[in-house]
């Protein structure tokens, strides 16, 4: 009993502050209290949150693709080129209505040019004061200077080759002097291009190779 005694019976540990703490009795560093509710805090961590997994390991190379996938893949595909070509048509149909429009009021504009430039014709045959056909020219001066502007050109193309694309035959006659076969003797309405696009042919006249006189098929014969 006596060296149980003397077993059990032993030094006091010591706080930080040097002071002996009875038995029974933990320090702070091994069991915190909780002050709030005045009971010892469990102090173990907490296991944290297990995160997302490992990212599934990528397809072999050479190893056969999902039927599913593939499918989607196409559609996708023929799709996106289906769109990128309805994009191509609408803005192609857009700029050739925009241009549509605006060769029409042009050609309105053209027009107007044409009996102006007739009316002026037959003030000056007519002796018309200068005053009154000024006023005419300098109208005629502003409405070709807008559409000079706007790109547009006047076709007068006499003594040139016939371009059936920019010029319109209205009749054909015995070339005259310095005036080559196929090429355009007169000029009976100015035509008008924009861009390279004709807006208005150029109405002409068409010399042609002269025929052969009687004379000269007799001397010939």
């Amino acid at each position: 009993m006596t060296a149980r005694a003397s077993s059990g019976s032993g030094p006091r540990p010591e706080d930080p502050n040097g002071k002996q703490r009875g038995p029974g009795v933990r320090s702070g560093a091994e069991r915190p209290a909780d002050p709030a509710a005045g009971r010892p805090v469990d102090a173990t961590p907490e296991p944290a949150e297990s995160g997302p997994g490992p990212d599934p390991a990528p397809a072999a190379p050479g190893a056969p693709l999902d039927p599913a996938a593939v499918n989607y893949q196409d559609r996708w595909l023929r799709a996106e080129a289906e769109l990128q070509n309805y994009r191509r048509r609408a803005a192609r149909d857009l700029d050739e209505a925009r241009r549509s429009a605006e060769e029409r009021v042009m050609l309105e504009m053209i027009a107007a040019i044409d009996d102006l430039e007739r009316a002026l014709e037959s003030a000056r045959a007519a002796g018309a004061e200068g005053s009154w056909t000024a006023g005419v020219e300098l109208t005629l001066k502003r409405m070709r200077e807008a559409l000079a502007r706007d790109g547009v050109q006047t076709l007068d193309p006499l003594g040139e080759p016939f371009d059936p694309v920019r010029h319109e035959a209205m009749l054909s006659m015995d070339a005259p002097p310095g005036v080559d076969p196929g090429s355009v003797a007169a000029v009976t309405l100015k035509g008008y291009v924009r861009g390279g696009r004709t807006l208005r042919p150029a109405r002409v006249v068409v010399a042609r190779a002269s025929a052969p006189s009687s004379e000269t098929r007799t001397s010939g014969g």
